[in-house]
């Protein structure tokens, strides 16, 4: 039988377990596809421990891990056009993408280039799409100076190569660690920690004209004060009624195949690097799941099946 990585119920590593699961049926508006790569992002283990995504009811277990992959597609749901058996392809999982079979949305699912590797392609639904839609609903000028916390992860960095083919100068805040890779990037590192606004007016000068926080808790409390029209600051970190109360908004997902398209586009093109820094087989999910709980990786971790 195929394999997935699961969980058994809401708590720590310890629910987790690789079982064998029945191959799942795409029903209307799905696509069932073979799994090559899926991507590792923090609300996996958050959904472990009992997030509820808006508009999503209770989960039931066992729940699969993982929330974007990549791989061929094996059959299509009624009502799915555009899309066959073969066609290699990269999307939105609707019951996880740790596994040997996923089912994706077909609406939230793109033709992957031949350009682009599955590994990388995994990564581009949530991080990539995420900053991209993020960015677009900051709306900046092409002149105007960004802040972006938490710089050195997945979204982040994802965040700053974006902007900086929008034109956008970026202050990128992450750990003294992250300084090199950050920088690397194109963007202007200021250092995590207390005292965070001092250190960026020091280094923008003429003034932050948008946040994109990826944080939360005191960072975007303190970011928030670097504005002067609140408007221009969104967040992936903190709930909607925290951002609200400083004058900003959730990242609003557009959630459709055009905005992988761009992503991947931009991947191809070279101006956008998923920096893929680990990847782990399906046999070590597990392993791949702590490395990006633990909070301190550089970049995207994917998990590889084989096929």
């Amino acid at each position: 039988m195929p394999k997935a990585y699961v969980h058994t119920r809401h708590g720590g590593p310890e629910t987790e377990a690789l079982i064998d699961l029945d191959r799942p049926s795409p029903g209307p508006g799905e696509i069932l596809i073979a799994v090559r790569a899926a991507g590792v992002n923090p609300v996996d283990w958050k959904l472990r421990q009992g997030f509820r995504r808006p508009g999503r009811g209770e989960q039931a277990f066992p729940a699969v891990f993982g929330s974007e992959a990549a791989g061929v597609v094996e059959e299509v749901g009624a009502g799915v056009s555009g899309f066959t058996a073969g066609d290699e392809v990269f999307g939105s999982t609707t019951q996880g993408g740790y596994a040997e079979f996923a089912l994706l949305e077909a609406d939230v699912t793109a033709h992957k280039p031949a350009a682009l590797s599955f590994r990388d392609a995994a990564t581009l639904p949530v991080a990539a799409a995420t900053a991209y839609d993020g960015l677009r609903q900051l709306d900046l000028p092409g002149d105007a100076t960004l802040l972006v916390t938490g710089a050195g992860g997945g979204v982040g960095s994802a965040v700053v190569q974006i902007a900086r083919t929008f034109g956008l100068r970026v202050v990128g805040v992450a750990s003294e660690g992250k300084k090199d890779f950050v920088e690397s990037l194109g963007a202007v590192h200021v250092s995590s920690g207390p005292a965070l606004a001092e250190r960026v007016r020091s280094v923008a000068r003429d003034g932050i004209d948008g946040v994109y926080d990826l944080v939360g808790g005191p960072v975007l409390t303190e970011a928030a004060e670097l504005l002067k029209d609140r408007s221009k600051l969104v967040t992936a970190g903190s709930p909607q009624e925290t951002v609200a109360a400083l004058g900003g908004d959730r990242v609003q997902r557009a959630r459709t195949a055009a905005v992988l398209e761009a992503v991947a586009d931009l991947a191809v093109r070279g101006a956008l690097n998923p920096h893929v820094t680990r990847a782990f087989p399906l046999q070590e999910a597990g392993a791949a799941l702590r490395a990006v709980e633990d909070g301190h990786t550089l970049g995207k971790i994917v998990i590889e099946v084989t096929g």
